[in-house]
């Protein structure tokens, strides 16, 4: 959770570390937390993503199974609360949760290749890449649905069912790519 001067930022998250859990408020100059956003943004990154990598990198963990496990981790955190925004109309929430989800299995499965992706445009390439490699066009519009959802974080556009129709598209990409960092496909 961000604070500033005593209020706490919204879009904030509390960190989950395997072992034990524990919630830490980080503290900031509100110009270093308007620069992190436009960063954030820009490299279609969560909060808890940039500070888990940071961690590795000033712990100097290399190893690519370590990252691939932080995306899952990730990933599977965003698809549960995706599933509990939805049961609570949050459809916002919900959208961006699973757009979240869908980023952390294309980098999850990046890693696993050894590759870090850190820009809208860096995963839409290599989801690009990999249904051509598949001959799997689906993945494609799998990942297409997921950036609706991210718009709709944005935008509120999407009409609730249209939300629930893609999260299932985006779980079922999830599950695709998966399967493909665990090597059963």
């Amino acid at each position: 959770m961000l604070c500033l001067g005593g209020r706490f930022i919204a879009w904030g998250a509390v960190f989950c570390v395997v072992g034990f859990v524990d919630a830490v408020a980080v503290v900031l100059p509100e110009r270093v937390v308007k620069v992190l956003r436009g960063r954030l943004e820009s490299e279609g990154r969560t909060i808890e993503e940039f500070v888990g990598e940071a961690v590795l990198e000033k712990l100097d963990i290399v190893d690519p199974d370590v990252r691939v496990e932080f995306h899952l981790k990730l990933c599977e955190k965003y698809l549960r609360e995706c599933e509990d925004f939805l049961a609570k109309g949050d459809y916002v929430q919900a959208s961006e949760k699973a757009w979240g989800a869908a980023a952390q299995a294309v980098k999850a499965l990046a890693a696993k290749e050894g590759r870090v992706l850190r820009s809208h445009a860096s995963l839409w390439e290599y989801v690009d890449k990999l249904a051509e490699r598949l001959r799997d066009v689906e993945l494609r519009h799998e990942w297409g649905r997921a950036n609706n959802l991210h718009q709709n974080f944005y935008e509120n556009w999407m009409p609730p069912r249209e939300v629930e129709f893609a999260v299932r598209d985006v779980k079922r990409f999830v599950k695709k790519l998966v399967e493909l960092v665990k090597g059963s496909l």
